[in-house]
């Protein structure tokens, strides 16, 4: 090749080729700037934008989780709520039954009491019915088992057994006829309700077990969600100050580069004196 050639400016070539690279930079520099991404698509960095894309898949699947988490703990609250205002209730009639069974009442007295006995039993039955969240209740009969989601997958649920405090049921063993008219019966309304109150505080046990087990998995769900996030900030996210200052760099050497394109199309003009 001619070391003069007004054909062919090899410093020119290479000076517009260093000049290409700095814009391809500084475009680098500022796409991650506007994004605050170092891997913002697959060409950026295949490998890594792949792995974010699977943890960012689970993490959006987690908000599904913490959701039956959520539906699962109020299901059980209310459940619990319906329970205890059957232990109340049941408290209650513990006292009328004890009274009637005194032998030296009058009729009109425990007939009066046992009134008040039945108004509290059928308060139970309405308690147990309207204790419902979103379609389930947990405490009626045949009740609804609580199965919420426990990981991103859905290979595993977090189980809360439904417990009946339906009148005449497993654990309420007064049933919505039982009444009192002496003190033999009354003696025998009492006994059903002292291994109703038993039961029915067991029940309540169970339920809160429960309901604090999908409230302990929730808050972990909520910090795995988080360190996912975190996990994939620190894979793509960038270094803003480090690109602020590679900015300046390359801003500057895109100035630089200018100016050598500048001089190496110069340069064949003085050939021109030459022939003067």
């Amino acid at each position: 090749m001619a070391l003069n050639s007004v054909n062919t400016n090899t410093g020119a070539m290479v000076a517009l080729q260093n000049l290409n690279a700095t814009n391809r930079e500084l475009d680098t520099v500022q796409s991650r700037i506007n994004t605050g991404k170092k891997v913002s698509s697959a060409k950026d960095n295949g490998a890594v934008f792949a792995i974010a894309q699977g943890q960012r898949a689970t993490s959006n699947a987690l908000n599904a989780v913490k959701d039956s988490l959520q539906r699962g703990i109020s299901v059980v609250d209310v459940a619990i709520a319906g329970g205890e205002s059957v232990s109340d209730l049941l408290s209650q009639m513990k006292e009328k039954a004890l009274a009637a069974a005194d032998t030296s009442l009058d009729t009109a007295a425990r007939t009066a009491l046992n009134e008040d006995f039945k108004s509290l039993r059928d308060q139970i039955a309405k308690a147990v019915t309207n204790a419902d969240f979103n379609g389930a209740n947990m405490i009626k009969a045949s009740g609804s088992t609580i199965a919420a989601l426990a990981n991103a997958d859905g290979s595993s649920k977090l189980t809360v057994a439904a417990q009946s405090l339906a009148l005449g049921g497993a654990n309420v063993t007064v049933t919505a006829t039982t009444s009192f008219s002496t003190a033999t019966t009354a003696a025998s309304a009492l006994a059903l309700v002292n291994a109703s109150i038993t039961n029915v505080s067991a029940a309540l046990a169970k339920l809160g077990t429960g309901s604090k087990a999908l409230e302990a998995h929730a808050t972990f769900i909520g910090k795995l969600q988080d360190s996912l996030d975190a996990g994939v900030g620190n894979l793509v996210d960038a270094d803003l100050a480090k690109e602020s200052a590679r900015l300046q760099a390359l801003q500057t050497k895109q100035q630089l580069g200018v100016q050598a394109l500048s001089i190496a199309n110069s340069s064949a003009s003085s050939l021109l004196g030459l022939f003067r």
